[in-house]
């Protein structure tokens, strides 16, 4: 049974003592990575302590991850799995670009701001080509001029070859059906690659109610890097390569990169158990709906939204004397500059406490 539905024990009006919540859903809400694995994936993990199987993916769980997710996406696909959303990022990315070619992305794009110079690294040389956008988005239009601005500097410049977009931003907003669509028609259109980062892919599916299919390869991406770890796996992101023939080269660059388990089968078991019975999507639609509690709970006590919520994650605006009076009660939340000044930001997770998020402004004393 899972324990994430947890209230608030000794609630009063002593601030530092108000929250001492259960052990598996604090009220850490400084990132999705904070929360623990899920009963489903730690039981899938546990299932294969006992058994030995051939190494470095050629197990019988690895067999079975193209099915699954050809399945999943209605279309035949290979699935590369790795232990981590930076190694998925830039292994998938790299096979997309050539060594003097150029990728485009947000310039809050978490491949800009959070993973060092790695796309360059993996990449050969490969360069970012950054762009600005409302919420961290790219825009098709926008990417348009962008891209016609950059096509006209000859052998001396850097010639764009992918873009890249992240589903849901850097900034909790997502990509409608249409939006991508219609980046995907540009990229199509310019002869170029299309990749999405989807850290907190199932969060934007959950909240656009869609098939994975309409916001992936039926708009044009060539890779997807499908996000589990911060949604309930212990250490594990697919890259989900639409273009099959990208297989070989993805995965040479894995084993170049150091990304190739040797027991790949805690990898794989942990992806089947994510899809098994829509894993993926319950908890992500509990993360959402956390989210919206909490953007409730805390505009009630004077917040402001920075940003329309749409996953899981919240940016506010608040004042110091709230910001202190939430961090004495014991709850966790990062400053978020880059949203601008008094700007924090929220995420909450699979495992978020519901009851207790909506009785915030109350333990408080601020109904």
């Amino acid at each position: 049974m899972l324990a994430f539905q947890t209230g608030c024990a000794n609630a009063g009006s002593n601030l530092a003592t108000s929250f001492q919540f259960e052990k598996q859903a604090p009220m850490n809400f400084s990132s999705d990575n904070v929360s623990p694995v899920c009963p489903e994936i730690l039981a899938a993990i546990a299932s294969q302590s006992d058994t030995s199987a051939l190494p470095y993916g050629q197990d019988d769980e690895t067999a079975k991850l193209d099915a699954a997710f050809s399945h999943m996406f209605e279309t035949d696909c290979v699935v590369v799995p790795v232990a981590t959303g930076t190694a998925a990022n830039l292994i998938g990315l790299s096979n997309l670009v050539s060594p003097y070619g150029g990728v485009v992305c947000h310039h809050e794009a978490h491949i800009n701001q959070t993973e060092s110079t790695g796309v360059a690294f993996y990449g050969g040389g490969a360069k970012l080509l950054t762009m600005d956008g409302p919420s961290a988005k790219i825009e098709a239009d926008r990417l348009d001029k962008f891209l016609a601005a950059q096509s006209n500097r000859g052998i001396h410049a850097v010639d764009p070859e992918c873009v890249a977009i992240t589903q849901a931003t850097e900034f909790g907003a997502v990509y409608s059906v249409d939006e991508i669509n219609a980046i995907g028609q540009v990229c199509k259109t310019r002869d170029m690659r299309l990749f999405m980062d989807g850290a907190r892919f199932a969060n934007a599916v959950a909240s656009l109610g869609c098939h994975p299919a309409d916001i992936t390869w039926k708009a044009g991406v060539d890779v997807l890097t499908f996000g589990a770890t911060k949604n309930g796996a212990l250490a594990v992101d697919a890259i989900v390569l639409f273009d099959k023939s990208l297989r070989k080269k993805t995965e040479k660059a894995r084993k170049r990169g150091g990304h190739l388990f040797s027991k790949h089968r805690y990898l794989a078991v942990q992806l089947l158990a994510y899809l098994e019975n829509d894993l993926w999507l319950k908890n992500a639609r509990h993360a959402n709906m956390a989210a919206k509690l909490l953007g409730q709970s805390l505009t009630g006590m004077g917040a402001r939204m920075a940003h329309q919520p749409q996953g899981n994650e919240l940016f506010v605006h608040m004042d110091d004397n709230l910001a202190a009076m939430l961090q004495a009660a014991g709850i966790v939340f990062r400053p978020w500059p880059a949203v601008g000044p008094g700007a924090y930001r929220f995420v909450t997770a699979w495992n978020s406490p519901l009851d207790a998020i909506t009785s915030l402004p109350a333990s408080l004393d601020m109904a």
